[in-house]
């Protein structure tokens, strides 16, 4: 009986340790895989849907209602901000950052961050063929031709398609709610 004690003991300490080390070592790390997801993730897609700016969107972002919101400044005034939504594809999750002229109130243009869908069909999503349709687009409407939308949907793809479109609807309604508040976060310099 002494002996299971002894082994209960010992193993309730090694599992508290690695427990404890593993939690340290997320910690650690966590700011360095931060910054590895904005430089190679999100980082290309958003420098190409807020391309016309003289700032750095990724070092002068900001959080607001819970969402990472880059801003896009010109001569020193807020002219576009970018948004990641998400929404399910045909295998996955399509992450999508979506860029919006607050002006104008419309699309800048979305870059799709995450995908897991089918090679040469689903990943038809990252074309410009496909994207290019969102350039300019307003902010009402969003939907593919087989809906209620103007969207031109990809043969062979409808779910990776729907889920692109889905997501870029989810970012639309965070521009939306975060819109107020976004000439308080970057005032003109």
């Amino acid at each position: 009986m002494r002996e299971i004690l002894h082994m209960l003991v010992v193993l309730s300490v090694i599992c508290a340790s690695s427990g404890a080390l593993l939690v340290n070592l997320k910690q650690a790390t966590k700011p360095q895989i931060e910054q590895q997801v904005l430089t190679y993730v999100q980082g290309p897609a958003l420098l190409s849907v807020l391309e016309d700016r003289d700032n750095d969107p990724i070092a002068e972002r900001a959080e607001l209602n819970g969402v990472t919101v880059f801003p896009a400044m010109r001569d020193g005034k807020l002219v576009g901000v970018a948004v990641e939504a998400f929404a399910p594809g045909y295998s996955g999750d399509i992450g999508v950052m979506v860029g919006f002229d607050v002006n104008e109130d419309t699309l800048l243009g979305i870059g799709i961050t995450t995908q897991t869908e089918t090679p040469g069909l689903g990943t038809r999503i990252m074309k410009p063929s496909f994207t290019g349709q969102f350039v300019g687009h307003d902010l009402e409407d969003m939907g593919l031709k087989s809906g209620d939308g103007d969207i031109d949907g990809i043969s062979g793809a409808t779910y990776s398609a729907a889920g692109t479109v889905d997501a870029v609807a989810k970012a639309i309604k965070i521009y939306e709610d975060i819109k107020p508040k976004l000439e308080t976060v970057w005032k003109a310099s």
